[in-house]
């Protein structure tokens, strides 16, 4: 194997897309009538609240805190100011004992989805000095009863965290919906590239352009191929050096890589920053079969460099037309895990592993060691010729993220948390690693395949299975769980 240079750590060389920011609204609130009452009751609970916005704007996103509560009217005021500021999760701060008259409106007006936390000053109150105003700083659990019964009356989801202001096992707990407010963002905001035609006869790729709109509020935008072949025309030599430059500098050449095909798959990747640029895509699939070796082929056959350069952007570019998992992947990207593509390859029932992973664009991020640009003659299953990316994927937790449908045309998360295990692996140019479900391979397959998950998935890095649960949840879809 060549290499002019030693390959870069990814992140120093490819910047990261840039997507609109996680929006969080946060009302804290309490019962105004204890105010007079205990004059220092009040001080002591804003303080709180002003902890928990200090923590809540750590996590990678954009707080509006629309202040503290202490009446039905003062709540309404605070759901308008939630409604104009398009969160993506409501945190809702319950310092004290609150009516329900009060939160109601704030679940109902926003349109957005509603996390109930109640967290008491300290593990335990101090009896022997306690007084009436004192407990009522530890009284936040007391409604929470109240306003999970009447938001299940009004239809609208309850999701809540109870425990202590410091408690880091409860933060944990917070942090996982807001890592779900990120996919919630993401996938609401996404613009999703749709580029060439169905792969043929994969009936469970197709995808009805309406239902991510309708489901997540993302925009689907086709393109043609001629849309990079215009682009590609104008890449200028010097544009191809650089890229096959920095290309050198994030892979590993094999030996087997083609000059040419690399100067190929380098302009082409140059073309695709720029289409991704000008249509403002978040995500873009593929697929043309082309014929004979003609333009749009050998276009489709030289994306892969530049996919899986976007894809370590954080810009999701799968093959075979694959609108649902370039979502999976973008949703994996959301909580910083990768996503890469993947489907089954073989099982190993000496090991007891599923080895899995896929041909052509990768994640990057998702590497066990330095990722390796092989030529191939052939494509398997395609036309074409080119360079591919291969690597195995780290040892480790991992969580596979795939979009079911229905028959009713609904959609659903669909998750499985594996560990990759070392061992042989196939060198093909392939994304590859093996995965220890704890189950017979066989089983996992047969559980696996009846969730309605389909052909493809993304791969993340970590355990993610409770994150997607919880995103699924914002998102008002299924989620199911192998």
């Amino acid at each position: 194997m060549t290499t002019a240079e030693h390959p870069t750590p990814v992140a120093e060389l490819l910047p990261p897309a840039r997507r609109r920011h996680t929006r969080i609204g946060l009302v804290a609130g309490g019962l105004g009538t204890y105010w007079p009452q205990f004059p220092g009751l009040l001080p002591q609970l804003q303080e709180s609240a002003r902890y928990v916005a200090e923590r809540l704007g750590s996590m990678d996103t954009e707080v509006t805190d629309v202040g503290f509560i202490s009446d039905a009217e003062e709540g309404a005021a605070a759901a308008e100011e939630l409604r104009k500021a398009d969160c993506d999760l409501i945190v809702l701060f319950l310092t004290t004992y609150l009516t329900s008259s009060m939160v109601l409106p704030i679940a109902r007006r926003a349109h957005t989805p509603v996390l109930v936390i109640d967290l008491q000053p300290s593990e335990r109150m101090d009896h022997a000095s306690f007084d009436t105003g004192a407990w009522l700083a530890y009284c936040g659990q007391c409604p929470v009863p109240e306003v999970g019964n009447v938001f299940r009356r009004a239809g609208i989801p309850f999701r809540s965290v109870s425990g202590w202001l410091r408690q880091e096992s409860a933060w944990r707990r917070i942090e996982q919906w807001i890592r779900a407010a990120h996919v919630r963002a993401a996938l609401r905001h996404a613009r999703h590239g749709l580029m060439g035609h169905l792969y043929p006869g994969m009936l469970d790729v197709s995808t009805d352009l309406t239902l991510l709109p309708t489901t997540f509020g993302s925009h689907v935008e086709v393109l043609e191929f001629d849309d990079l072949r215009h682009r590609v025309e104008r890449v200028t030599e010097a544009e191809t050096r650089d890229r096959m430059k920095l290309a050198r500098q994030v892979f590993t050449l094999d030996d087997s890589v083609v000059d040419e095909d690399f100067a190929w798959g380098s302009t082409v990747s140059v073309a695709l920053d720029r289409l991704v640029e000008d249509f403002g895509l978040d995500t873009l699939a593929y697929y043309h079969r082309g014929l004979d070796g003609e333009l749009h082929e050998r276009l489709g056959a030289g994306m892969i460099l530049g996919a899986s350069l976007l894809t370590a952007r954080g810009v999701p570019a799968p093959g075979e037309y694959e609108l649902r998992t370039s979502v999976a992947q973008l949703a994996s990207q959301s909580v910083g895990a990768g996503g890469s593509f993947t489907e089954i390859q073989a099982l190993n029932f000496e090991d007891g592993v599923v080895e899995m992973g896929h041909d052509g664009p990768a994640h990057l991020a998702v590497s066990a060691r330095d990722p390796l640009l092989r030529g191939l003659g052939v494509y398997h299953g395609k036309r074409g010729w080119g360079v591919s990316v291969e690597f195995d994927v780290q040892h480790g937790p991992v969580t596979l993220l795939g979009l079911g449908q229905d028959a009713d045309g609904s959609l659903s998360f669909v998750t499985s948390e594996g560990t990759v295990v070392p061992g042989p692996l196939l060198e093909i140019g392939n994304t590859t690693s093996r995965v220890d479900f704890g189950r017979d391979p066989g089983e996992w397959v047969d559980a696996w395949s009846a969730t309605g998950v389909g052909h493809h998935w993304s791969l993340a890095v970590g355990s993610h299975a409770a994150d997607f649960r919880a995103a699924a949840s914002l998102l008002g879809i299924d989620h199911r769980e192998v």
